[in-house]
């Protein structure tokens, strides 16, 4: 199957506008149920967009990222938790390249997989024969309810207190997946926004992971056979990345929303919001915030993407510009939803309106570590030539 069988943008977007309706109705109820509705996942999932970067071997649409994350931000624009669970799902497709064969076709190949995870708090892993037993409670299980596939990170204890460690010092990182029938969702996720994105903890309780399903967490150097195309030459940066086209999503949203209302008067007042000031400054400087942070997500997109088609693996100066670009659309994103909020007046605040949860859940949003406002610290770590402390580039 050649990358040219992948659907095209606009088959993509009519998809995702077949279940607009689905993912609109359904967005009061995620909020109520702190989780994905079923109606939101049974919806993307029968239009087959969790399959978007899953390998071609695995009956994958592996298109390229710049057509996925377009599909990401408009499945955010209409419900932002639907967008945080898919694109969450599909950047997790991208750790199937560490595993075997065998685990990976198991955990990351199965008809209808949808996939959750995070990377801490780090569990514990102790060797037995044919794999490993771990434990631990991890947080920030985004569509848990869902997933048939939970990743985490483990460190590896062997007879001591102590983590097994590199030769630098680090302790040995190990993926795992295991099938949601071994793991207990525990229910933590109150929260001031993304309330439907079901982010509950997960608990491990000796779980034996044999062997198939355990891999070695570091940079990748031989990927397994269904991951060989130039999309997994990204590795983790799609799933970094990815993280940002629901805080443009939601923007958009916002800036959409404002528009629908601006023939609307203040109370106590005859002009109309369409013939103020503050609201006409708003729309141009908001349009202008997010079309540039669009701008710069999708040039350091295509430009990583362009060094992994000519064969290579993603580098240190592609992976920062990806992290620098995601990070900033999710601050200029909230600039936006802040600009919106000032000059909806009232509306802002009721919840009849939209308003009020595009702000909640984009300041939500911005406190996600991988795409903070501190990951720019991470960026002048770099120009300056001094560690690095954030431990996921060496990925």
């Amino acid at each position: 199957m050649s990358a040219s069988a992948a659907p095209a943008l606009s088959s993509l977007l009519d998809r995702v506008r077949a279940i607009e309706p689905v993912l609109r109705a359904s967005a009061d109820e995620g909020e109520t149920v702190r989780r994905l509705p079923d109606a939101a996942f049974r919806a993307m999932r029968d239009q087959g967009l969790y399959n978007i970067l899953r390998p071609q071997a695995f009956g994958g649409m592996e298109t390229d990222p710049v057509t996925a994350y377009q599909v990401f931000e408009e499945v955010s624009r209409i419900e932002s938790a639907a967008g945080w669970c898919l694109q969450l799902s599909a950047g997790a497709e991208m750790f199937g390249a560490w595993f075997s064969d065998e685990g990976a076709q198991e955990s990351f190949g199965q008809p209808g997989a949808a996939l959750a995870g995070s990377f801490g708090p780090v569990r514990k892993a102790v060797p037995v024969e044919g794999g490993y037993r771990v434990t631990g409670q991890s947080t920030f299980i985004s569509g848990a309810h869902h997933a048939t596939c939970i990743i985490g990170l483990a460190h590896i204890y062997d007879h001591d207190a102590a983590p097994r460690l590199l030769e630098n010092g680090a302790p040995v990182a190990l993926l795992t997946v295991c099938p949601l029938r071994d793991v207990t969702i525990v229910d933590t996720w109150h929260t001031l926004g993304m309330r439907g994105t079901g982010s509950h903890d997960v608990l491990l309780q000796d779980l034996f992971v044999p062997d198939r399903r355990a891999a070695f967490f570091g940079p990748l150097q031989q990927p397994g056979s269904a991951y060989r195309g130039p999309l997994y030459r990204m590795t983790l940066w799609i799933t970094v990345s990815a993280l940002s086209t629901v805080p443009l999503g939601i923007a958009r949203a916002a800036l959409d929303d404002l528009l629908s209302l601006a023939g609307k008067a203040p109370a106590y007042t005859m002009k109309t919001l369409r013939d103020r000031s503050i609201v006409q400054a708003a729309l141009g400087e908001g349009e202008a915030t997010l079309g540039a942070a669009r701008a710069y997500l999708y040039e350091a997109l295509r430009e990583a993407w362009k060094w992994v088609l000519a064969g290579n693996i993603i580098d240190m100066q592609r992976k920062m510009k990806l992290q620098m670009a995601a990070t900033h659309a999710v601050v200029a994103s909230a600039k936006v939803v802040d600009l919106v909020h000032a000059a909806a007046g009232a509306s802002g605040i009721r919840e009849e309106q939209r308003f009020e949860r595009h702000f909640r859940d984009i300041h939500t949003i911005t406190q996600h570590a991988f795409v903070s406002a501190a990951r720019y610290e991470s960026a002048g770590q770099h120009f300056l030539g001094v560690p690095i402390e954030w431990p996921f580039y060496g990925v």
